[in-house]
């Protein structure tokens, strides 16, 4: 069995700070080979997965200033993926909406794993692809979509990359992309109540530019409130790992929360707003707590009592990567048993 996973053109796989779909790739990638699956990763070529890798855009792109050439960009990176892969693997594993529309045209059977929200016009647009299988990344994203070939997969991370950390400091962390529905601005308030300083990582992508200039960047102080701007793995270790809780204050249906698992995988428990996949992901007193206000994460906070190692065995009991990888491959083989025959040896 040969898997093609087609990445989106814009970050590199693995990425080196933001990149949650490009860090589902390069897993799922290394975790396939470990488990002696041919694989094949379309991405860009500031990739350095350990896989073959296939490329036509040379460098990273991300930000995105115009969607429209975003857009054509992994259109055209989709196109050409779905064309070269069909020529030698079984499956067509792909990471966006563009890549299904090419299902029509080669002789492959395709799986779309599902990265974002509940989308009503990409759900009407799956529609039309009733052949491909679906991977949710939790079952709350399922409970909005109907299409017939639905699957549930969480995602996993390799705990061997995250550093466990016993004996936190006296701070609070907050990771992720600096925009209202990941609910930065809640999070200081939660420092506030509780005088606890936060530390904060994250991008600030042009389309929530004045969200940060307006609502975060005021309350920057550099010693309750500080920014650190994006964090790469050893940075994430670092902030993560040294501290006492993270702070996931989410005003949307979150998909996964990749970031969740990772605070985890450094003994450090997580508490959320109940989001979409939140209730699937935080294990209420075992990794973190489930908070319905900012005034109940903030008592949380002031009385947080959970044990860092059992945080830990948490993550390596449920969102390992090899847990994720024999999900995935018992899916390419119920795939692969369908009408469409592998490939010619």
């Amino acid at each position: 069995m040969k898997i093609a996973l087609i990445a989106p053109p814009f970050i590199a796989v693995p990425p080196t700070d933001y990149g949650g779909t490009e860090l589902f790739v390069a897993h799922l990638a290394e975790g396939l080979k470990k488990a002696g699956i041919e694989v094949v990763v379309y991405a860009n070529g500031q990739s350095t997965v350990s896989a073959e890798l296939r490329w036509i855009y040379e460098s990273s792109q991300w930000p995105t200033k115009i969607p429209e050439h975003a857009w054509i960009r992994e259109l055209d990176h989709n196109s050409w993926a779905a064309c070269d892969a069909a020529k030698m693997c079984d499956i067509i594993h792909v990471q966006s909406a563009q890549g299904i529309a090419f299902s029509r045209f080669v002789d492959r059977k395709m799986v779309l794993t599902l990265h974002g929200p509940h989308d009503p016009k990409l759900s009407e647009y799956y529609a039309h692809f009733p052949d491909v299988h679906y991977v949710c990344i939790s079952e709350a994203q399922c409970k909005d979509e109907s299409m017939p070939k639905l699957h549930t997969i969480h995602h996993g991370i390799d705990t061997n990359l995250y550093r466990f950390v016993p004996h936190k400091q006296q701070y609070l962390s907050f990771i992720g992309r600096i925009a209202p529905v990941k609910g930065t601005h809640l999070a200081i308030d939660v420092a506030r109540r509780t005088g606890i300083p936060l530390k904060i990582a994250g991008e600030v992508q042009p389309t929530h530019q004045d969200y940060f200039e307006k609502k975060i960047k005021p309350q920057i102080d550099g010693k309750l409130v500080e920014y650190v701007g994006p964090a790469d793995l050893q940075a994430k270790n670092e902030l993560l790992g040294n501290s006492m809780a993270m702070l996931f204050p989410i005003q949307w249906g979150e998909p996964f929360g990749l970031v969740m698992i990772e605070a985890m995988a450094c003994g450090t428990p997580v508490l959320a707003m109940p989001g979409g996949s939140v209730p699937e992901v935080v294990r209420d007193g075992v990794s973190g707590y489930i908070c319905r206000s900012v005034r109940a994460m903030a008592e949380r906070v002031r009385s947080l009592d959970i044990d860092p190692m059992a945080v830990r065995r948490y993550v390596e009991e449920n969102f390992s990567i090899d847990k994720m990888v024999r999900h995935y491959i018992a899916l390419y083989q119920e795939t692969l048993s369908e009408s469409l025959s592998p490939r010619a040896a």
